[in-house]
């Protein structure tokens, strides 16, 4: 299968990739979780050229992740800021997260520690069931066909 081909398929994974399954994608969304918005310091933090930051932010606004919003008239210049459908990726960010720090931190820990704002606890994210409120966890999921799928 190639990379352009994913977006075709009847899986939400690999449509899902299409649009953030790049590493670079993945890293400028890490960073917008952090608050950083400026092109500048996207290029900056991720050491790579200017064409890959633009081509990986034009995909995110063009598939509504991001939002190009200007901070400056003259000369006009523009920020990104997540969108809701950005927003709902902070899971899948988290999670990523997570298993980087329980499996490739060092001796000192984790790089960065997230604080829930409401207790004022460092935390680290879990995976509830939307129905009862328990932690799920692999073993306990199982996957059907819903209705999206198509017969083979």
């Amino acid at each position: 299968m190639k990379w352009e081909d994913l977006s075709d398929q009847p899986c939400s994974i690999s449509r899902a990739l299409a649009v953030i399954g790049d590493r670079w994608t993945l890293m400028i969304l890490r960073d917008c979780f952090l608050g950083v918005r400026r092109f500048e310091v996207f290029q900056r933090r991720l050491g790579v050229s200017r064409t890959i930051v633009t081509d990986r932010l034009r995909v995110l606004v063009d598939e509504g992740v991001l939002r190009r919003v200007a901070y400056q008239d003259k000369p006009v210049r523009h920020e990104y800021r997540l969108t809701e459908k950005g927003l709902d990726l902070h899971p899948v960010v988290m999670a990523i997260a997570h298993f980087g720090d329980s499996h490739y931190a060092d001796a000192a820990g984790p790089p960065v520690l997230r604080r829930h704002k409401g207790c004022g606890c460092d935390f680290h994210p879990v995976q509830v069931c939307s129905e009862c409120g328990e932690t799920v966890t692999a073993r306990q999921v199982e996957a059907r066909a819903a209705p999206g799928f198509p017969e083979p």
